[in-house]
């Protein structure tokens, strides 16, 4: 999946002079895949309640791969967008099911799994514009064709050739084996949830429901709203440094080009190793404990961003903090729910699509007030004000989580206190009782003693012979 998603970037402008359009003309298609993903979000939550998972899951890698094989054979923009459309919400439906997947099978003790499985998207995310790069010749086409994918057509003739034309090989064919590789990875990883669904074991469906029931926090709803403003503000933090620090370390640090994508190659670097060290910090550690760790991070290494903001070596230190404590913060926000609460597809669906929001609305909103104010580094204010919110809210989300069970543990100590002091009454009374008993079954025996002896000296009397 994280190739599925990173592999947009670096072939974004061959597929812009695939299609005969300019660049800006065609970011539509980030459009188009954020509201795909976001709908796939939402059905894909309704849908993982009530179908396979792995039947759900090996469709959507079948219909992402068969996406990924179809998009560089369109020729007109509407097509691809639609594409898009549908390929982000497979896409999103995949990552869900993941995630769900895990939980179901591991439940609160899956943070190590739940760490694998994220850092192998973030994997994949980073070897995407390597397979780009060693796939499609992007300095080449560059220079080839950089004025013709900004200008329009040159004549109607062609116009009217590619209005008619809506399939075909595209014009450089290194960008058809770029996502052919990425597809057919996709399509033979899809014949494993297939094999499962067909090994499927009845005995884990019968003994879930019975541990859904039992994990079922008090404030169940109100943790999955607090979370989704959690993963809004850090996924959008996350995004938003991510793809402003390299403007942002050319127009207001001063740096060069080169540094400047050293910058960036250093955040996504560590972030990616990091979620790699995460699967054996996970073993030894609660997924409470590593969001506190991360949260310190990143509110530490953002405070010294917006102080230094100027200095290339605190922005390198900085940079690379930040981008280590960011990296476990997601799979251990749904590791640590999952100890206090079963999530089901649509649970998991809600805090999916607060992130993604988060990824779209934050950038976005970042991007146009920046350019209102070019003098300040409204990145960075950015990713401090979100590390300061989700420094607050986890404690907020602590407390919400345990205050049940505080107060049912309190219940149980005060039981378990009062079961000895209760115990040792019930004894004394039992004493007192049996000793009672044994008083009166003692008097009611020398009574009828003594009355059966007084008995025998009258009838002795009466009946003695006369002399």
């Amino acid at each position: 999946l994280g190739m599925c998603i990173a592999i947009l970037g670096p072939t974004f402008q061959d597929l812009a002079r695939n299609v005969n359009r300019n660049i800006s003309s065609l970011s539509l298609i980030f459009v188009g895949r954020a509201s795909g993903y976001l709908c796939g979000s939402l059905i894909g939550g309704v849908l993982f309640d009530c179908v396979n998972h792995f039947l759900l899951l090996g469709l959507s890698l079948l219909t992402t791969a068969v996406g990924l094989y179809l998009i560089p054979f369109y020729k007109r923009a509407v097509l691809l967008i639609i594409m898009m459309s549908v390929y982000g919400a497979s896409g999103s439906i995949v990552g869900i099911g993941g995630n769900v997947l895990i939980l179901d099978i591991w439940g609160h003790e899956g943070a190590p799994h739940m760490q694998a499985l994220h850092f192998s998207f973030a994997l994949g995310a980073f070897l995407a514009p390597i397979l780009a790069k060693l796939a499609v010749d992007t300095l080449v086409s560059a220079e080839n064709h950089t004025e013709p994918a900004f200008q329009p057509p040159a004549t109607n003739g062609s116009s009217e050739a590619d209005s008619a034309l809506l399939f075909g090989l595209p014009d450089d064919m290194n960008l058809f084996w770029a996502y052919a590789f990425v597809g057919t990875y996709m399509f033979i990883v899809s014949f494993f949830p297939f094999a499962l669904f067909f090994k499927k074991s009845s005995r884990q469906e019968k003994s879930k429901p019975s541990a859904q029931e039992w994990r079922r926090a008090e404030y169940h709803k109100t943790l999955l709203c607090l979370l989704f403003l959690f993963f809004f503000f850090y996924v959008g933090a996350e995004v938003t440094y991510g793809s402003y620090v390299f403007s942002f370390a050319t127009t207001y640090a001063g740096m060069e080009e080169s540094e400047a994508a050293g910058l960036n190659s250093i955040f996504w670097g560590t972030f990616a190793a990091c979620r790699g060290l995460a699967i054996f910090f996970a073993a030894c550690l609660q997924p409470g404990t590593m969001i506190v760790l991360s949260n310190i991070g990143s509110l530490a290494s953002s405070l010294f961003l917006v102080l230094f903001d100027k200095s290339p070596l605190c922005l390198w230190i900085a940079t690379s903090v930040y981008g280590a404590s960011m990296a476990a913060t997601f799979p251990s926000g749904v590791s640590w729910i999952e100890q206090y609460t079963t999530i089901s597809g649509k649970s998991a669906a809600f805090f999916v699509i607060g992130a993604a929001l988060g990824e779209m609305a934050i950038p976005a909103v970042i991007g146009i007030v920046q350019g209102q104010y070019p003098d300040l580094p409204i990145v960075l204010y950015t990713c401090l004000g979100s590390a300061i919110f989700t420094a607050v809210l986890f404690p907020v989300l602590y407390k919400l989580a345990t205050l049940p069970l505080d107060c049912q543990r309190k219940l149980n100590d005060y039981e378990e206190e009062n079961k000895g002091e209760n115990e040792e009454k019930w004894n004394e009374m039992d004493f007192e009782v049996v000793e009672i008993n044994d008083k009166v079954r003692y008097s009611f025996i020398k009574t009828s003693g003594d009355n059966s002896v007084a008995l025998r000296d009258d009838v002795s009397t009466n009946h003695s012979p006369t002399h």
